[in-house]
This record gives C-alpha cells, sequence and structure tokens, in this order.
C-alpha cells in the first residue's frame, strides 16, 4: 500500500483567507482579507498576563480552564445579556471559539448528524463540521437584510439533522439577528429537536442602536444551545487562543473532557490576562469599542461606493461584502487577484462563503484596522481604475 495521508485529508484545506493574506504578504499589500485584528491589546489584559506569568501561573489548568476566568466570563454574561450562568459547571474554556466549537462536535454529534449552516457562511464552520464526520446543510441568506424564509429551514430537514449554526453577528455578512428571527429559529429548533451552536465571538461589535441577543436567552432555549465565544476580536488578542462555550451542565463536561484531550489547555497566563480584562474593563469601553468601529465601517463603505462596488453595509462584526461584479475576471478569485494587483489591498473572494460556487461577485473586506492602514487601504481604492 505505501505510505499516504490519511483519508481525512481531503477534509480540511487551506482556506481562502489564508490563501489571499499568503498572496497579500507576497506582493507586500495592505491586507484587508483575513480578521488579524491588529488594534492595540488594552493595558488590563497584557498586564494580567504579565503578572500571571510573573506569580508562577504558568502550568496547566484545570480541563474547563481557570476559575478566575470562568467567574469573569459568568459575571460579563448576567451583565450584558441577563443570563444565569454557573461559572462552576456550564463553562468550558478552549482554544480560542474555534476550538470550543470542534470540542463541542466532538461531543455531541456522530458521524452523519447534519448540521445545519446560514450562507455565506464562515469556512471554518464548515471545515470543524467535516472533520469530524458531520455534514453541513445550507440555507441561503439573501441581500441586502440577508433574510432567509422557514419553509427554505424545512425543506433542509432530514431524519440525520441534529443541530443549527447561529452566527451573530454573522462572518462574512454583517448580519445581527433580530429577536424575531431567534424566535422563529427557535421554535424550529425544538419542533425538530435540534442543538443550536452559536457563534457570538462579534457579540460588542453591533452598529446603528442594534442588540445582540444570544440565542440561549430565549424562553425554552438554554438547555439545547451551546453559546459559543471568546475576547480575541473584543481584546484584539486573535494569537491569544481563548474561548469559551456555554451550555447545560450535562453537555459542558464532555464537551469539556474532550477539550482535554485534543487542547490540554488554553494558555494559563494569558486566561488570567483576560479574566484581568474582564474585571477592569467597564462598559464604556465595550461602547467605545462599537462607536470606533461603526465609524471604520462607514469610512470603508463609503470608499467601496465611490470605486463602483456596492457594499452590503454590515450591522455588526468587522467586516463587509460589496459587490465586485464591476471588476474583470472569472469569478471572485480571479476579481480578488486583480484588486490586489492593480490597488495592493487583498480582500477574500465571496466563493469562499459559499458551497455551490455562489458568491462570484461578491469579496469580502476587513475594517478592523488601525487607522492610517485603513486609510491608506481606502486611498488605494478609491483611485482603482477598472
Amino acid at each position: 500500500m505505501g505510505l499516504e495521508l490519511s483519508h481525512r485529508h481531503q477534509w480540511v484545506v487551506q482556506s481562502e483567507i489564508r490563501n489571499m493574506s499568503i498572496e497579500c504578504d507576497r506582493v507586500k499589500g495592505i491586507n484587508l482579507s483575513q480578521g488579524v485584528c491588529d488594534l492595540e491589546v488594552p493595558a488590563p489584559v497584557r498586564q494580567g498576563a504579565q503578572a500571571a506569568m510573573d506569580a508562577g501561573i504558568n502550568t496547566y489548568t484545570r480541563y474547563d480552564g481557570l476559575d478566575e476566568l470562568r467567574q469573569a466570563i459568568a459575571h460579563k454574561q448576567k451583565l450584558f445579556t441577563g443570563m444565569e450562568v454557573n461559572p462552576a459547571t456550564e463553562i468550558i474554556i478552549s482554544a480560542g471559539s474555534t476550538g470550543a466549537f470542534y470540542c463541542t462536535c466532538l461531543a455531541l454529534l456522530d458521524p452523519g448528524d447534519e448540521v445545519i449552516l446560514f450562507e455565506p457562511y464562515y469556512g471554518y464552520h464548515v471545515s470543524t463540521l467535516v472533520a469530524t464526520q458531520a455534514v453541513p446543510v445550507y440555507v441561503r441568506m439573501n441581500p441586502p437584510e440577508w433574510t432567509f424564509s422557514d419553509q427554505d429551514l424545512e425543506k433542509v430537514i432530514t431524519p440525520k439533522s441534529r443541530g443549527i449554526m447561529i452566527n451573530t453577528p454573522a462572518n462574512p455578512s454583517g448580519k445581527v439577528f433580530t429577536y424575531e428571527e431567534l424566535q422563529r429559529l427557535a421554535a424550529f429548533a425544538v419542533r425538530h429537536d435540534l442543538f443550536v451552536f452559536t457563534d457570538e465571538i462579534y457579540e460588542h461589535f453591533v452598529y446603528d442602536g442594534r442588540k445582540h441577543i444570544p440565542p440561549a436567552t430565549l424562553p425554552g432555549m438554554k438547555e439545547r444551545t451551546i453559546s459559543i465565544s471568546g475576547l480575541s476580536k473584543t481584546f484584539s488578542i486573535t494569537g491569544w487562543r481563548v474561548g469559551y462555550s456555554i451550555c447545560d451542565a450535562k453537555w459542558a463536561q464532555t464537551i469539556g473532557y474532550f477539550n482535554d484531550l485534543v487542547y490540554v489547555c488554553a494558555p494559563a497566563p494569558l486566561q488570567m490576562g483576560v479574566a484581568r480584562g474582564l474585571r477592569e474593563l467597564g462598559t464604556d469601553y465595550y461602547e467605545k469599542l462599537a462607536r470606533a468601529y461603526g465609524a471604520k465601517r462607514d469610512k470603508i463603505c463609503a470608499t467601496l461606493a465611490t470605486a463602483g462596488l456596492t457594499p452590503f453595509k454590515p450591522q455588526g462584526a468587522y467586516y463587509v461584502l460589496a459587490d465586485i461584479s464591476r471588476i474583470t475576471g472569472a469569478g471572485s478569485k480571479e476579481k480578488a487577484l486583480r484588486l490586489l494587483r492593480d490597488a495592493g489591498v487583498a480582500c477574500v473572494p465571496g466563493e469562499a462563503f459559499y458551497h455551490d460556487g455562489a458568491g462570484e461577485n461578491l469579496a469580502r473586506f476587513c475594517f478592523a484596522k488601525e487607522e492610517p492602514v485603513l486609510e491608506e487601504a481606502c486611498r488605494r481604492i478609491r483611485q482603482l481604475r477598472i
């Protein structure tokens, strides 16, 4: 037979987001493709991690993370959403929100189980499901408000349906699900006895007076919902890999055991840094964050519109999908590469967010950049000659 890769290797490929980052580095362009969030880390977060290192908090933690961080997350959840969470039994600290979702899939899904995703989707949700031998199925959302119909949801239900992923605020569309939409999804989940997996990593990036509503807070939803989030984006610490899941204790322990198997634990001193940030940064920090990113959103949307690349103005998160049909090329990848070549600005081809080749005239731009970098990217886009 000879030496060869496992059959599993075909399930996981380099994401288009990473591919465009590599292309951008090659030409020394401005990277608006990957959501690296290169803004300053808040002082309490940095200082808390350093203090923890100096105090010797550098060894393994419990399988579900440090008590200080779990308590801080429970307090934050109560403060912002009204959710009552038991930090001792209902929170699992993991290696980023991606790690939290992976461990959740290992704990709750069997091979062949189907999970519904809204598209445009975040590619790592698909990859994680496929890597755990679950099966993603898709419901298309329609711009500009990224709406969906109950009929489309019902069409994808089969005897193998096991869960649904709700990403709010959403990557890449920036959709913030309304209470009415979440009520419809809650009724759907109850009707078909589905787990509800959430990705709420952008919960503090909401604009124009909107409010983030955790699906778990709807009546009857806490038991079946696994709420997944983290501080990677909020504290600009994407490389720290500190995320978490919140769920009923009967799911949390097994999710934690898989977390221990795959990751052992998130870095102990970095957990302490996040805990300190959660304790010391008041609500004004998060309000200021949303205002600052709202201004960045408005700047890049105005720029894209001026360049003839019509943006779908996001309601939340820090990405904007834009119509790039004016750029010549066979599909969104060619168009994105031409934009990178001609303007020196990298974006993500829209086809990366659809399962069937749709998105050929879309691209995603990340605006989580320091002001001088974003301003230069906007200047280059405005000068683009299509």
